[in-house]
């Protein structure tokens, strides 16, 4: 056997798996949950001792349940949450609870930074992408506002995955995909943008602390001693440069090639594909992130998914079973029921503010059956206006992969591929992000140990290795019914466009 681990710091807890590379398997599976810090004003921070404390349990839960000697496992990879600020001191330590990626207490700051930045053109065009709250550049700004004595402290910014890294290794690197959400980073060029870091701080201070940047299939170091000596492992065991956790999703579903897209059906939905150039950047609705694998990863983010069905499954008071009864007993279209699903105002189109609504009904199609088809329905058109801005870029997808709570609804998996005009299918491996950090690992040791591989066809063989679909989940597009949603699409976009005349088609 050779042994490696991939470890994921997500929002709600860490996650380990254990994988031998010769039998492309994951061993065993440990987790850890994580505490919120949340506040009415948008505060939303954890601590970064929590993370630590959940890596060992999780890392000694996926050991056991492997069944192997923990001083076998040769490397690790960490994926993290993007967008996290984790200030140091020259000592090491953390001088403030995190912020997160849903922190929006600095919303006033990154309305600032973006004004000076020459606006939602201005961004696009230093940076190559449109700096939003929930990125890194304006947690910095609050924090330097609101804490002055500590931000006279500060030695080195890392993400949380960057921390992770730091506290295995003792090495202060950042990775080009994570980096890439801070919005200080040129997503064109790899490098951090002077211009735009002097307008947070024109001291030198920042510039200074911002880490040295590593390449996707780099190993940083080995383990520190009293780090080996929690988890169980060696002090040689060495660490790969890891990445955000979308970037390290994107390596556990196999996306690291043109033509496939990953589609999250969760609380909110994603999509990503790979790209070996940066986008145009035209839309500011497209996070033109790089990704963990030497390319690009072009992100799309709507806000009401299954948080959308999850409202109309409690309001009928169904379980998921029931909701999905009555989800096969509509037929496209939902009798004429529209629904605007923004339960959580929405982000792709750029609407906070909106609202959800119902529209066209009547005595006979206000059934039970329509309203679970319409939220679903209205759902999925919100992840096609994303494919289609994905379409404009040339980004085309031959299959779209899966993954989320929705994912598990056959339903729901037919609508898509109708919706789409594309096959769609789901992965074995439920934590990808974590997959992708021990995929990573592997990629790095080996080129680390023979550099004259061709890095791309191994990391290709890698994927073809440990990635597995689920051959049951396989489900392509119904010609008559594609045609229908084709014309429903069309319909949905009117009322859209009806309700909220500033988005443009």
């Amino acid at each position: 056997m050779a042994l490696y681990a991939g470890i994921d710091c997500g929002t709600q807890g860490t996650k380990v798996v254990i994988v031998d590379s010769q039998q492309g398997a994951i061993l065993g599976e440990g987790s850890a949950p994580h505490r919120l810090i949340s506040d009415s004003n948008g505060r939303r921070e954890q601590e970064a001792d929590w993370w630590i404390e959940a890596l060992i349990v999780a890392f000694h839960q996926a050991v056991a349940q492997a069944q192997v000697d923990p001083l076998e496992i040769q490397a690790l990879g960490v994926s993290g949450q993007q967008h996290g600020f984790v200030p140091l001191d020259e000592q090491g330590n953390v001088l403030h609870s995190v912020k997160l990626w849903c922190d929006t207490e600095t919303a006033e700051e990154n309305a600032l930074l973006l004004q000076q930045l020459g606006g939602v053109k201005g961004s696009l065009a230093k940076l190559g992408l449109m700096v939003a709250t929930g990125y890194t550049a304006s947690k910095i700004l609050w924090f330097k506002s609101h804490h002055p004595a500590l931000w006279a402290r500060l030695h080195t910014v890392l993400l949380p995955h960057d921390y992770l890294n730091f506290w295995l290794t003792g090495e202060r690197v950042a990775e080009y995909g994570d980096a890439s959400g801070t919005g200080l980073l040129n997503v064109r060029t790899r490098q951090w943008d002077k211009a735009t870091v002097d307008l947070i701080d024109n001291t030198g201070r920042l510039w200074q602390a911002l880490p040295p940047l590593k390449s996707a299939e780099s190993c940083i170091g080995t383990l520190r001693p009293e780090a080996a000596a929690k988890l169980g492992l060696s002090p040689a065991t060495r660490v790969s440069t890891g990445g955000g956790d979308n970037m390290m999703a994107a390596i556990g579903c196999g996306n690291i090639a043109a033509g496939t897209v990953t589609m999250s059906l969760g609380t909110s939905g994603t999509l990503f594909a790979w790209s070996g150039e940066p986008v145009s950047a035209e839309s500011e609705m497209i996070a033109g992130f790089c990704s963990s694998t030497n390319g690009w990863l072009p992100l799309i983010c709507t806000m009401n998914v299954t948080s959308a069905t999850t409202a109309i499954q409690t309001l009928l008071n169904e379980d998921i079973a029931g909701f999905n009864a009555l989800l096969a007993q509509a037929t496209p279209g939902a009798g004429g029921v529209e629904m605007l699903p923004f339960f959580n105002g929405e982000r792709v189109p750029q609407l906070p503010h909106a609202r959800a609504s119902l529209h066209n009904l009547d005595s006979d199609n206000f059934t039970r059956a329509n309203l679970c088809m319409a939220v679903v329905e209205s759902a999925t058109y919100g992840l096609r206006y994303g494919i289609e801005l994905f379409r404009r870029q040339g980004i085309n997808a031959r299959e779209i992969r899966l993954t989320g709570g929705g994912a598990r609804s056959a339903g729901w998996r037919q609508i898509v591929a109708d919706v789409m005009g594309c096959p769609v299918v789901c992965l074995n491996v439920k934590e990808a992000a974590a997959l992708g950090g021990a995929i990573q690992a592997i990629w790095a040791t080996r080129l680390a140990d023979r550099p004259e591989q061709d890095a791309r066809a191994l990391l290709a063989e890698l994927c073809q290795r440990f990635v597995s679909l689920d051959p049951a989940t396989h489900t392509r597009p119904d010609a008559s019914r594609q045609e229908q949603y084709d014309a429903l699409y069309q319909r949905y976009l009117q009322r859209l466009q009806q309700a909220y005349p500033e988005v443009q088609l």
